[in-house]
């Protein structure tokens, strides 16, 4: 028999706050007068640590609801549920569509299901950030559309971009002014013009952050959505930022060594970036007029960037034959590496022996190999986002290059674009050299996009409804090197009060508002196609396009759609 000295008695423990009345585990809530919440919860008594913690972390936990303000608004009710909540939500927003489209779209009368139903559907599209603007059938690029062209700059002009209603165009040149035009009639309204740098000896002349101007060759201009700030820079490592509508200068920003060579607003925002040969991105943000943060990666001087409504960039590092997408809140970047195939290049990546037969004649590779090595690209000069996550690459190749975020290699490469330019040499006799992409413009959000060179000529393409591939729309003849290249979307109505936008006035306006008056037709607007036209490069001068009737000039495009 065990002594009752070494005999252990055991015990129950107690849970604090907790009264054990029986098996039951339900939850019971009541509501006190002081707006409080009680919570009463049944539970067996259990023995382990286990469920000792997890009851300790139950009576650490604030159950209480918060105390209602009296002076709050009676719009949300202190029972209402979720779903109550949700429908009050959704009436709401409908009011404000309902509003919108009274104020500037349509007359009260024709608000009806049909309309708000497509609102509601184009806002859910453009937030999920997906193509869905299938409008390029919609277009009759046959026939060459209506056309306004612009100068006054003394040298190319380096950027060209209009206003989302179509009121205001902004231009800039190597001559470093900024000029504000009139879109409806061509007329110029200010000059900005380029202002010599004061203190200071060699390159600190352009450190001078505080002068409202350029000192040198302006190269990029960007507009925020909402048309209130324009943002330029270019040689004098500077950006600017102009009140779009005054036409005054705000602020200036400096931080970039070297030149920049693009800049590009965040769609709905006004966060600015800008890209430099310095290698880096900046981050800006207009709302509060101050600096965020510097991204690195690229190995060679950035050329082009181009952003959309997400938190994400996209930008090209020329020589570094790199395409990356920064996301900028995760603070990462995909790559994804550009360049022509070629023997070598194949040899290097373990594919060089799939053009060998059996017999070992390489005779084909090797001429293959010789065409490819052609092409192949050694530089990426241009970038243009279709959506958050397709776009497009341009090189010194001529080729235009389709990417998506879901593959490293391109989906579909269109080679030799802009075709062959000929050079004649004395000892190799005509040599043929791919024409580079010099710019890219897309309608963002839609199967459309363009393309420029110094062949003569814009080239629209049209993109696959699967995304998987895209093919020539048509081209519209342009003399010179094209710059710059900006496509947009128009709300019905936006260039009644431009006469150069109707080459048959009547009957092209009566056209448009029956069109207008029509629900089903109004799926796709007018598109305005802006190109910046010089003759030399925007960054150099190693091509001169003399004769043919090539000027520095801005073309003004309006690509009606055809009737239905």
């Amino acid at each position: 028999m065990p002594d009752s000295f070494f005999a252990t008695k055991t015990r129950k423990r107690k849970r604090v706050g907790f009264k054990d009345s029986g098996p039951s585990s339900s939850k019971k809530v009541s509501k006190t007068s002081n707006g409080r919440v009680s919570v009463t919860k049944k539970r067996r008594a259990r023995a382990t640590d286990e469920d000792l913690n997890s009851d300790e972390a139950l009576d650490d936990m604030d159950l209480r609801a918060d105390e209602v303000d009296p002076n709050e608004s009676g719009d949300e009710d202190a029972d209402e549920t979720p779903a109550e909540k949700r429908l009050r939500l959704a009436k709401l927003y409908l009011e404000s569509v309902r509003e919108g489209l009274a104020d500037g779209e349509v007359d009260a009368a024709e608000i009806d299901k049909e309309l708000i139903s497509a609102r509601l559907k184009q806002d859910v599209l453009e937030h999920a950030g997906k193509l869905h603007l299938f409008v390029a059938d919609s277009f009759d690029v046959s026939r060459p559309p209506p056309t306004l062209r612009t100068r006054g700059h003394r040298l190319s002009v380096t950027s060209a971009v209009a206003s989302s209603e179509a009121g205001f165009l902004f231009t800039c040149g190597k001559e470093g002014s900024i000029i504000k035009w009139d879109l409806r009639t061509g007329t110029r309204l200010a000059t900005f013009p380029k202002l010599r740098p004061g203190g200071g000896k060699g390159k600190e002349k352009a450190m001078i952050v505080e002068t409202p101007g350029h000192s040198d060759e302006v190269l990029a201009l960007a507009l925020s959505d909402d048309g209130k700030y324009l943002a330029s820079a270019g040689k004098d490592r500077r950006v600017c930022v102009w009140d779009a509508e005054k036409g005054e200068w705000v602020k200036g920003f400096g931080g970039h060594r070297d030149t920049i060579s693009a800049i590009a607003f965040r769609k709905g925002t006004q966060q600015l970036y800008t890209a430099s040969y310095d290698r880096t991105i900046k981050l800006f943000d207009l709302s509060v007029m101050g600096y965020v943060e510097t991204m690195f990666g690229h190995q060679d001087c950035i050329l082009h960037l181009d952003a959309l409504r997400a938190e994400t960039a996209v930008s090209v590092g020329g020589r570094d034959k790199t395409v990356r997408f920064w996301k900028i809140v995760d603070q990462t970047q995909l790559v994804f590496r550009g360049g022509g195939r070629s023997s070598v290049r194949e040899l290097l990546e373990g594919g060089g022996l799939a053009d060998v037969d059996e017999e070992g004649d390489q005779d084909g590779g090797r001429r293959r190999g010789q065409s490819e090595k052609k092409c192949v690209e050694g530089s990426l000069e241009c970038v243009a986002m279709i959506d958050e996550t397709t776009f497009l690459s341009g090189g010194d190749s001529g080729s235009i290059c389709l990417w998506t975020t879901q593959r490293k290699k391109p989906i579909f490469t269109q080679a030799i674009a802009h075709g062959f330019t000929e050079t004649i040499s004395e000892t190799e006799g005509v040599i043929r050299t791919p024409r580079w992409i010099t710019t890219l413009g897309a309608l963002y959000y839609s199967d459309m996009f363009a393309s420029g060179s110094w062949d003569g000529h814009i080239r629209l393409w049209k993109v696959d409804p699967k995304i998987k591939s895209f093919s020539a729309m048509g081209s519209f003849p342009v003399p010179g090197v094209i710059n710059s290249l900006q496509l947009l979307s128009l709300r019905d109505g936006s260039l009644d009060e431009a006469p150069w936008a109707w080459p048959h006035a009547r009957h092209a306006r009566a056209d448009a508002n029956r069109r207008a008056s029509a629900p089903s037709m109004r799926k796709s607007g007018p598109v305005l196609l802006v190109a910046a036209v010089g003759q030399e490069p925007r960054l150099g001068r190693w091509v001169s396009v003399k004769g043919g009737g090539s000027q520095n000039c801005t073309f003004l495009m309006a690509l009606h759609p055809r009737n239905r």
